[in-house]
């Protein structure tokens, strides 16, 4: 019988023939139109000083989770932030995002297992996907953005969760958040919006598009590793969901608390963004300009998706470009949902535009 390590090895090299292979891609000295780093703060001086003040405060770790000793001021005064940005009453803050959705979705979901019933769009994050599995609730996937199927779905089921992400990561369209609330309202079903690509992006004062939004039917999650160019994740919503996820959340209570420098640099880089108008409206000018180049449609955050053909042609198309000397994302499945490969271009406020434009000119060029 073929070992564990045969039949990984077999499965790598087919992989390897579909042009989906992957491996870590260090970083090196080019354009940055590849990373989540939308408003360009992560070298920015205050959040850097910021978290090296920190640093030198508090040493380089955390020590333990946060509901051991791991907790300083800076995570309390960070949720504080989260929670008027989003105009949710509460945040609690943790290690990703990641770990955030995990959260979310075990605690909005009942404790009788085999019974839960939780509706996702079909393009929502792999990490709300694990969430369910792990509550053990049953997934049922919902055409991306069909709300005559979402309301189809919510009264045959009436599930007890509605899973969507307010800007996309693969198309970067918006969900119809507004329309999304009233559908849960009526069936007395939660709606959790991942918020990750519209935070610092979107919304007044970068607050993103949930903003607004009813605290009794909709929750909230994000990231700090995108536009606040820092690391972790966090849920806002009511304090009673805090309340219960600070007694409860084994992604919070398990797992060694976010470094007080990262901390730190999120929360400068979020007071920063608060006022970043200007930049907001140079990521939607430099979007559409970018749509009309490779003639898509302009998405509603800061990336934007090109279809590239099969796997092994986008690969190509990401490595022509980084021997020209800018950087791209490239998605291929599982990665994209509907099994489409793409060059998923990021802008990024803080290039110059003579260099954002130069770079699309590549991107034509090199294009196989």
């Amino acid at each position: 019988m073929p070992s564990v390590w045969d039949r990984l090895g077999r499965k790598a090299e087919l992989r390897s023939r579909a042009g989906l292979s992957r491996r870590p891609s260090p970083r090196r000295d080019l354009v940055d139109l590849a990373s989540n780093d939308y408003l360009g703060l992560s070298a920015h001086s205050e959040v850097v000083d910021s978290a090296a003040a920190a640093l030198r405060e508090h040493g380089v770790g955390a020590g333990s989770s946060r509901a051991v000793r791991g907790t300083v001021g800076l995570h309390e005064e960070l949720e504080e932030e989260l929670a008027r940005l989003s105009g949710r009453s509460s945040c609690l803050v943790y290690s990703s995002g990641y770990m955030a959705n995990l959260g979310a979705v075990a605690a909005l979901t009942p404790v009788r297992r085999g019974e839960l019933r939780v509706l996702f769009d079909e393009h929502v994050h792999a990490s709300l996907h694990d969430a369910a599995r792990l509550a053990g609730a049953e997934s049922i996937m919902v055409p991306h953005n069909d709300l005559n199927a979402f309301a189809s779905l919510l009264a045959e089921h009436r599930p007890p969760l509605v899973v969507v992400e307010s800007v996309y990561s693969v198309l970067g369209d918006a969900a119809p958040l507004r329309e999304l609330e009233s559908l849960c309202a009526e069936f007395e079903a939660l709606l959790l919006v991942d918020e990750a690509h519209a935070f610092g992006v979107r919304g007044a004062e970068g607050g993103g598009l949930a903003r607004g939004l009813s605290e009794e039917t909709v929750v909230v999650s994000g990231t700090l590793s995108k536009a606040f160019a820092s690391a972790g994740g966090f849920l806002v919503g009511p304090s009673v969901l805090r309340r219960h996820l600070v007694d409860t959340s084994r992604p919070f209570l398990y797992d060694t608390a976010p470094p007080p420098s990262v901390a730190a640099g999120a929360l400068a880089a979020l007071r920063i963004s608060r006022s970043a108008d200007d930049a907001r409206e140079r990521i939607r000018a430099r979007i559409e300009a970018a749509a009309k180049r490779f003639g898509v449609a302009p998405s509603d955050g800061a990336i934007l998706s090109v279809p590239a053909g099969e796997a092994a042609a986008a690969v190509e198309w990401q490595a022509r470009a980084a021997g020209r000397g800018i950087a791209v994302g490239c998605f291929r499945p599982p990665s994209t949902p509907d099994h489409v490969s793409r060059l998923r271009l990021t802008v990024n406020a803080s290039l110059p535009e003579a260099v954002f434009q130069e770079a699309l000119d590549v991107l034509e060029e090199v294009r196989p």
